[in-house]
Order: C-alpha cells, then structure tokens, then sequence
C-alpha cells in the first residue's frame, strides 16, 4: 500500500483490505487520508457540534463501557428523568451562541418510548431546527414509524453507534444484538435521515475488529453521512474501567482509514479527545476529521474546555503577515 488516493466511492471493501490500509506506514496513511480528504471536503471546514444528554442514567442495557448501564451499580452517577423542552432549548440557543450549528441530544433508553415522552422530543428537535441549527438524536432502538415521526419534526440525523465489529461486539454488549442495532439504521435510512453511526477503540478490540465496523458501515448505500471515532473513556465502575488510554496514533489511524474508505462522510472526534494535546488533534483534523463537540461535557464525561477549542481553531487559522517596522 502506498499514499496514492482512490477517490472512487466502493461499497464493497473488504476486512482485510481495510486493515492493510490501516496498517500501512503512517506517514503514507496519514498522507492517503489527506489527499482523499482534500478531494471530498473543505480540510478548513470543521463543524463545531454541542451534545447533551436530556435523559440520564438507567439504562436497562449492559454495554460494558457505558456509566448510564444500571447494570453498573458502583458507578457515580446521578439519574435525571427527561428535560424539560424550554431548558433543552435553552442550552441549543447557549451552544448557537457560542458557534455550535449542531445540537444532538441523546437519551438512556433502549428504545425509544411512545407517548408523551416522545412528543416532547419532536418538540426539542422542532425547536433546535428553528434555531437554524442541524438537530441530531440517539434514542436507543426506533422503529419505521418513530422515524418517520422524526423526519415530519425537522431531525437532521439519527445517532446510533455499531460500537465495534461483529466479532468482538458480544464481549462488550450482550443485551443487544449487532443485527438489533443494524435494524434500527435500516429504518433510519428507510425514512430518509442522515445517518450518524461509529464506534469505540480501545476496548480491548483487534485491529481487524476496528475494520469490521469499517467495513459494515461501508457496505451501507450511501455511506453514513456522518460517522463518530470514539476514544474509550474508562470510567470507575464500568467493567472496563481499568483499560489503559489508546495511543493518540491509534485514533489516528482509525481517524485516517475511516476517511478512506468513506471518503463523504463527516468523520468527528468525539469521546476522548480532552486526552490528546493540541498536536495530536491537529493530526486527526490532518488525516481526515472534519467535526468536534464544542462544550464542557459529552453525555455524562468531561470534554476539551471551550477557551482550550477557541485556541485550538485559532492555532489553525490563518496566520496575519507580519509587516516590519522601519527603522
């Protein structure tokens, strides 16, 4: 493998061929990844997404790395029933204000619930969509008629993470099946939303496990229109709580290979990367991220600061002449 760029769209990658790319020297990956990125997208357009969790904790799911599981009863973590519309909406309007022009808002439930705890979402996206702003959710499980639902109030996209490849994907996971969560993007895609669907490194997984995600979400047609790399983030409590931080090259890696083999998607940084030094995350932006969360805090864990972001955007920028002065 070398850093020449295919600029062809395939839906027909294979696992093997994906982690031949992944592993190939970094520097011509990372190149690769460029040269595709380049072609695709505007390398200086980074979108800036707020995320917030408007129903917390009390999940009845066992997904070894989350804090919101009730199945992990030593983890900290303080239950909140769903938010209100107006205090939702508030913070979409704090996030606009501040440069987001994404709002996601994510709920602990294993699928969506019917009823007045659903109306009260389509109000929230109705809301954020009148803010000018993309609105984006993950709900759990939906199906067809929930997502139809969705599309009538203005949702942008819908949330919902392979998490990993199916062959590691029972040593994380067991009260959901790999082919529950593929149905769930089925009717996503059935009712016409963006679909925003990645996963985690970190979690004990193979290298070939990380390109078997790759791969599943390749093989959808279109390729999802936006696809989050998450970093583990090891919380005190979860069943993976003493995995140790991934190499930030890693993330790298799965950062550049991601964009490879979906060269149309919006690849985001997202969980993990208050870890990684200003560089590192300039050598994601490099290999082919093109989004990050802009605020204090993800779901339930602690992100990049927004003074930290604002350098981080002006150390890209740019840089003004500088004009000498005459003796």
């Amino acid at each position: 493998m070398n850093a020449s760029a295919d600029f062809s769209l395939r839906y027909d990658w294979g696992v093997e061929e994906i982690v031949a790319i992944h592993d190939q020297p970094l520097l011509d990956l990372v190149a690769q990844a460029n040269a595709v990125h380049r072609r695709f997208h505007d390398v200086n357009d980074v979108q800036k997404a707020a995320l917030l969790s408007i129903k917390t904790g009390g999940c009845p799911e066992d997904c070894s790395y989350c804090p919101q599981s009730a199945h992990h009863r030593e983890v900290k973590l303080d239950r909140v029933d769903l938010l209100e519309t107006a205090e939702v909406l508030g913070a979409a309007k704090t996030a606009r204000e501040a440069g987001a022009d994404r709002f996601c808002m994510g709920a602990a439930w294993r699928s969506a619930p019917e009823g007045k705890r659903f109306d009260a979402v389509l109000d929230m996206v109705r809301g954020v969509r009148a803010l000018g702003m993309e609105a984006c959710v993950t709900l759990g499980m939906i199906n067809e008629s929930q997502a139809t639902r969705l599309v009538d109030a203005g949702l942008t996209a819908y949330n919902h993470n392979l998490d990993t490849g199916p062959e590691f994907y029972n040593e994380i996971i067991t009260t959901r099946t790999y082919q529950d969560r593929l149905d769930t993007l089925k009717a996503v895609r059935g009712a016409g939303l963006e679909m925003c669907c990645g996963g985690i490194i970190g979690m004990g997984e193979s290298v070939k496990d990380r390109a078997g995600m790759l791969q599943t979400l390749a093989s959808f047609d279109p390729h999802p229109e936006s696809v989050p790399i998450n970093a583990l983030v090891a919380l005190e409590g979860t069943p993976l709580a003493g995995r140790a931080q991934i190499d930030p090259l890693d993330l790298v890696r799965m950062i550049a290979t991601t964009r490879i083999v979906m060269p149309k998607a919006r690849v985001r940084l997202s969980a993990g990367r208050s870890s990684l030094s200003r560089e590192a995350q300039i050598l994601c932006l490099v290999a082919g991220a093109n989004s990050i969360f802009y605020g204090e805090k993800l779901l339930t864990t602690g992100n990049a600061g927004v003074n930290e972001d604002d350098a981080l955007f002006a150390a890209l920028a740019a840089r003004e002449a500088c004009v000498p002065t005459a003796p």
